[in-house]
């Protein structure tokens, strides 16, 4: 009976997440570690929701030509290799310690979403260390000073602690490289499915993983990725990003006091 309401409660968060590019990988952790799921248990069961969310997701995205693909690979690149080795240094942290990091993120996330976000410019920079991206009939202009050690500082926290880091994703690049809204979600989705894999692999390979919970919660995943991602070529997610923000400082100021509270 608790297991199927966890997967319950899974399902309809990968909706939202999936909506919104935000994989859900904060979210849930929280819902695994409030069921009575060890930390480190949850944090690999998140990363393995996570690849199959993000894949789900990613499809619909994909045959709506709504990502973009050079981001993809580059940028999820470097944040898979950092998942990895924040996946496998994860386990010289404490419970508590890795609960407390995850609420301060929770909150520097959530207050992120709260804020608007206006498009960068789009003129070309020919200097060293901007990347000039030209797709059909859009131009994203990459700071790479800026968005390079942002995006290995997400995928090394990310594997850390068991999140998707689309909380960070998608407003770097939507301020810092120009990419429209709807093909910042897509490509945060497709980004977050290569770094859950390695962040789980990273997890894995010290014995967090458990099947009997993983798996039918990774299925409800699946479909909840497809449904998630179809609504979101129908809707527009910054009302969606205002929900999401509020409800992670809540669950960030819940988390801290759970894990103050547990010293």
């Amino acid at each position: 009976m608790a297991t199927a309401f966890i997967v319950l409660v899974i399902f309809c968060l990968t909706v939202v997440m999936i909506m919104s590019g935000r994989g859900g990988g904060n979210f849930y952790v929280i819902a695994l570690v409030f069921s009575g799921i060890p930390i480190h248990t949850a944090s690999t069961t998140s990363q393995f929701i996570l690849v199959a969310s993000a894949l789900s997701g990613a499809l619909i995205f994909g045959k709506a030509k709504a990502l973009s693909w050079p981001l993809v690979f580059f940028f999820g690149g470097l944040n898979s290799l950092m998942a990895f080795i924040g996946g496998f240094e994860a386990y010289l942290f404490s419970g508590t310690t890795l609960t407390i990091v995850l609420s301060v993120a929770l909150g520097i996330a959530g207050a992120a979403m709260l804020f608007p976000e206006k498009e960068a410019s789009k003129t070309a920079i020919s200097r060293f260390g901007y990347w000039n991206i030209m797709e059909s009939e859009s131009r994203y202009v990459v700071n790479l000073w800026l968005a390079v050690p942002l995006i290995l500082a997400t995928g090394f926290f990310s594997g850390m602690v068991g999140i998707s880091g689309g909380s960070f994703l998608v407003p770097l690049m939507v301020v810092g490289c120009g990419v429209p809204m709807r093909t910042a979600v897509g490509t945060a989705t497709a980004m977050l499915a290569a770094t859950a894999f390695t962040g789980f692999i990273g997890n894995a390979l010290h014995g967090g993983f458990d099947p009997e919970l993983a798996v039918p919660c990774g299925a409800v995943a699946i479909v909840g990725g497809l449904l998630g991602g179809k609504i979101a070529l129908k809707t527009k997610p910054k009302e969606l990003k205002t929900i999401s923000g509020i409800i992670t400082i809540i669950a960030a100021i819940i988390m801290m006091m759970n894990a103050l509270s547990s010293k």
